[in-house]
């Protein structure tokens, strides 16, 4: 594993998970390349997980999808021992160590559940006798830890989810919504490196749900957890994810960024499965953009101009590599950088590439001219009708 800032904390190779009695003969006979059916038929056993290899980096939010009986809860819960390795191996960083969950004893899987991995569960899993504040702070006690230290650090979790005034109240006292948050209180107050989260949002009301989505990237950014989240609901995945790892008959058929899930997937399959997403909760101007590269210059009384809509006749001139003027034809037109909200109209506006398409597609509609983005100083491509035509049908623009 990487020791850098970006390492991996969760390393998965060729791993396969069989339940049942006869693993062996059922390895045997996928290693042949027979069904998950036919294996359940020959020897009555069920193959969980199917050579599955995926990395996690630290921070990240890794999201596990695909419909129900793809294998992406089998494979969540190897990662705390809850599911059995059959082959393969299963690496979590453990400070500066590695440990193997395929070949670790019942004492260093304590370990590692105590003090490197929570899990939030989708029932919640709350005691009904233990109070709000007692439940979160359940797992430190297993751990050992004194009474008023471990309670001091469930309530800062309690008001870091908005829950410090609930303390005292029990469980059935709570709403949904906020006996989940209790969940993610007391994984968090366990102050592990992983969480590993089972549809721990989808018993809830939508409204709900997406108030709770925003909440955990908010944490997430406070926080840094690695996270695996399973998930059966595509734009939770696309809203949360920063990477995606898409299952199919118990294998990981793609795992990438959610923009290139949506523009690139790589089987029929996930290409289904995306065909109805809405392209404006996922894509970006880094993605959507033609790059300053594959812009032609023209040379214009002794000016270099980089053409950005050769149709519409718009340009940009640099200077030291930075937007200095911009135009159409003969005429020079205003620049701006912009500011969160509506563009002018009549005005080139200047975001960076990280811009959202929503945001963009609302500033090319106001300002009425293409969207200039510019990174470090640096003017990096351009947002033109093009991009976004593409990207709605689900394509990305090359220039001509």
């Amino acid at each position: 594993m990487s020791t850098n800032t970006e390492k991996n904390m969760i390393e998965i190779k060729n791993l396969d998970v069989v339940f049942g009695e006869k693993p062996e003969q059922a390895l045997a006979l996928l290693d042949k390349g027979l069904s998950r059916q036919e294996i359940i038929d020959q020897t009555g056993s069920v193959v969980g997980v199917h050579n599955a290899n995926l990395s996690v980096k630290q921070g990240e939010i890794c999201v596990l999808m695909g419909l129900s009986g793809s294998g992406k809860s089998s494979l969540l819960r190897t990662l705390n021992g809850l599911n059995p390795i059959t082959r393969g191996s299963l690496k979590v960083c453990d400070g500066d160590n590695v440990i193997d969950l395929a070949n670790c004893d019942e004492n260093t899987l304590q370990h590692l559940r105590t003090h490197r991995i929570s899990m939030v569960f989708q029932k919640f899993a709350l005691m009904p006798w233990l109070t709000v504040l007692e439940n979160v702070a359940f797992g430190l006690e297993m751990k050992g830890i004194g009474k008023k230290e471990r309670q001091k650090s469930a309530m800062e979790q309690l008001d870091m989810v908005g829950l410090s005034d609930w303390a005292h109240s029990k469980p059935h006292e709570l709403s949904g919504g906020m006996q989940q948050r209790v969940g993610l209180a007391r994984a968090f107050a366990m102050d592990t490196d992983i969480l590993l989260m089972d549809e721990p949002f989808s018993a809830l009301d939508p409204l709900i749900r997406a108030q709770l989505q925003d909440e955990l990237i908010e944490l997430q950014r406070k926080m840094k957890k690695t996270i695996l989240f399973v998930s059966h609901d595509l734009d939770e995945a696309l809203k949360i994810g920063s990477h995606i790892a898409i299952m199919e008959s118990a294998k990981i058929i793609q795992h990438d960024k959610p923009e290139d899930i949506v523009l690139h997937p790589k089987t029929p399959y996930v290409e289904d499965f995306v065909a109805h997403t809405n392209p404006l909760n996922v894509l970006g101007g880094r993605t959507l953009m033609t790059g300053l590269d594959l812009l032609t210059t023209e040379q214009k009384n002794d000016e270099r101009r980089i053409i950005i809509d050769r149709n519409h006749h718009y340009w940009v001139r640099l200077q030291n590599g930075k937007v200095e003027q911009a135009g159409k034809g003969d005429d020079i037109l205003p620049v701006g950088e912009w500011q969160e909200g509506d563009g002018v109209k009549g005005q080139f506006a200047i975001a960076t590439p990280d811009i959202s398409m929503r945001d963009a597609i609302n500033l090319r509609f106001s300002s009425r001219l293409p969207v200039l983005l510019q990174e470090d100083g640096q003017f990096t491509g351009v947002l033109n009708d093009n991009n976004f035509y593409y990207a709605l049908l689900g394509k990305h623009f090359v220039a001509d």
